[in-house]
């Protein structure tokens, strides 16, 4: 003897799925998006990202370091207009946290600027003298 139990939806259960005469199917990627989970903290994956971004400490040069630069400055600045090839390391503080980078660059030398302080190459460059961190002065 078999016990036949009815459910709710027997009598539904084998019908075919309904297909709408009227909309399109839905794409999967488009049926995929409804359940996606959304941004409710907008912008806290970049603010993560910018915490966890290194920056580097700036650095105090010895006197001996600040004389040797100075005296390459004067060079540069006695022979402007001469071909030469120089190469600078400067520190270049970070706008949105403390610290910043040491970024060193190739070039040759426009002209220095001692009022306001700068070191301007040939490509437009301007250079901070007082971020100057070493200087390799070549005159070709």
């Amino acid at each position: 003897m078999t016990i036949k139990t009815t459910h709710r939806y027997d009598d539904i259960i084998d019908l075919p799925h309904p297909i709408s005469g009227r909309h399109p199917a839905m794409s999967m990627y488009d049926r995929a998006a409804q359940f996606s989970p959304f941004a409710a903290l907008t912008g806290y994956e970049d603010i993560l990202e910018e915490t966890g971004r290194l920056t580097d400490a700036d650095t105090e040069l010895t006197e001996a370091a600040v004389e040797a630069i100075d005296r390459k400055l004067r060079l540069l600045q006695e022979h402007s207009g001469a071909p030469n090839k120089i190469t600078v390391t400067y520190f270049q503080p970070d706008n949105r946290k403390a610290g910043g980078s040491f970024v060193t660059v190739t070039g040759s030398c426009k002209k220095v600027l001692s009022y306001e302080r700068l070191l301007v190459l040939c490509d437009g460059t301007a250079i901070p003298i007082d971020q100057i961190k070493s200087l390799f002065a070549e005159l070709l």
